[in-house]
């Protein structure tokens, strides 16, 4: 009998389907849009159709994000880290800022920032706000100079967290969408 939990995670047929994006009738990958981005990402993993699913919304589109993402992935443009230190923490998405985890992990990483301090650096971020923002990126030059960062690249790394930050969508969200979108397909 057919059971949804022991789909396997890896069928080459359900990212085949993905990838053609005759996807009209599978959960979030209906539009016309989102078609024509699984074809231009070619998903060929689950972290893949987790990424997909932040990645279709206005800003990432608008911002070259999503573009950046699809060249890097096929290796079309090199993958670059803002920090060696990020690898870890950007490797899944080709050295871009996609989720707003990520924004907290950076943070904590470069700046010594507590799970809690990230939190709140996330939220200014989303909503920036100049005032807290001016804050965070004190804080965050502080903790990163401390760590035996250079002020300059605190300051790179902190512009470009804000940049993403913007258009950074929560991964825990994405990720059950995903599993919804995968097992649908």
């Amino acid at each position: 009998p057919f059971r949804i939990d022991q789909i396997p995670m890896d069928d080459d047929a359900t990212y085949a389907l993905l990838q053609s994006g005759e996807t009209t009738n599978v959960f979030q990958l209906e539009s016309s849009g989102m078609r024509e981005l699984l074809g231009r990402l070619a998903p060929d993993k689950f972290e893949d159709v987790i990424a997909v699913l932040a990645l279709y919304r206005p800003g990432p589109l608008g911002s070259g994000m999503v573009d950046m993402f699809c060249q890097r992935k096929h290796g079309e443009e090199e993958t670059e880290y803002p920090h060696e230190s990020l690898t870890d923490i950007l490797e899944e998405t080709y050295g871009v800022i996609v989720y707003q985890e990520q924004v907290m992990q950076i943070a904590q990483e470069m700046a010594g920032y507590s799970l809690g301090g990230a939190d709140l650096l996330r939220r200014a971020m989303g909503k920036k706000k100049a005032s807290e923002m001016d804050k965070q990126k004190a804080i965050f030059i502080e903790g990163a100079t401390g760590r035996g960062h250079s002020r300059e690249k605190a300051e790179e790394v902190f512009d470009l967290m804000a940049y993403f930050a913007g258009y950074g969508f929560n991964k825990s969200h994405s990720a059950a969408y995903a599993l919804i979108t995968y097992q649908t397909a």
